[in-house]
């Protein structure tokens, strides 16, 4: 069986790339929406290059079979690569959660603008659906303060602090996971769920602090209604 541990490798590399990209979306949670196709094709070509390496050791032990021969063969590559099955094992078999609340109080909060200025109008909708990056942008440094008396709708994960307070949380990339950053807004007014529940926040804003301050952030909502939600296929929001 170790001389085939290359195409096995292979093969279950390219599985688990195929069955998070082409088959599900589960991509979602580790890289960003235009990078499927790179995903799918990399997983053909593995499993392709498996299928080959498989096909070629087979024929290269018949040819020693009929040559009479015998020859003893070690083992193909070295044993530690043998390893790798298991994280591509996970990847086929159970795939990892989005990262979540744990992540997001590891991070500092990233502030999607640089400095008080001006915003583009917003749409004249009763409610507003709006990413987390794009309220809190507003909320900490639009000098026009457009946010004031509009209705918004935000949603996220729950986070909560040691001292009681909670927010609806998202992780914004710019490629995949591995450079999340975190937006968050405290919620008020609203009993929280559980950590990490996915929820829709529906409420105003409530000023705090000078704009662009350290007291301005993170924004402060307060919620007319909380509803829990499910998980949406792509969990972080683009930067």
């Amino acid at each position: 069986m170790r001389r085939y541990g290359p195409a096995v490798l292979l093969l279950l590399t390219g599985g688990a790339l195929l069955r998070i990209s082409a088959f599900s979306e589960l991509y979602l949670r580790y890289v960003q929406a235009g990078l499927r196709p790179y995903l799918i094709v990399s997983g053909v070509a593995l499993v392709l290059l498996g299928v080959v390496s498989a096909v070629l050791r087979r024929r290269h032990e018949e040819y020693d079979d009929d040559d009479g021969h015998g020859h003893q063969h070690g083992p193909a590559g070295p044993r530690v690569a043998w390893f790798l099955t298991l994280p591509a094992l996970a990847l086929l078999l159970f795939p990892p959660p989005a990262l979540g609340s744990y992540s997001a109080e590891r991070e500092a909060a990233e502030r999607a603008a640089q400095g008080v200025g001006t915003f583009p109008a917003l749409p004249s909708k009763r409610v507003l659906d709006l990413t987390l990056a794009e309220f809190s942008s507003r909320a900490v440094y639009d000098s026009e303060r457009s946010l004031k008396g509009r209705t918004v709708r935000l949603t996220g994960f729950v986070t909560r602090d040691d001292d009681g307070a909670w927010y609806v949380t998202r992780l914004l990339v710019s490629c995949c996971a591995a450079d999340a950053t975190t937006s968050k807004v405290e919620v008020r007014g609203a009993q929280a769920p559980p950590t990490d529940t996915w929820v829709t926040v529906t409420g105003t804003w409530r000023p705090e602090g000078e704009l662009g301050s350290d007291e301005a952030w993170p924004p402060v909502l307060d919620a007319g209604s909380v509803r829990t939600v499910a998980q949406p296929a792509n969990p972080y929001e683009k930067r």
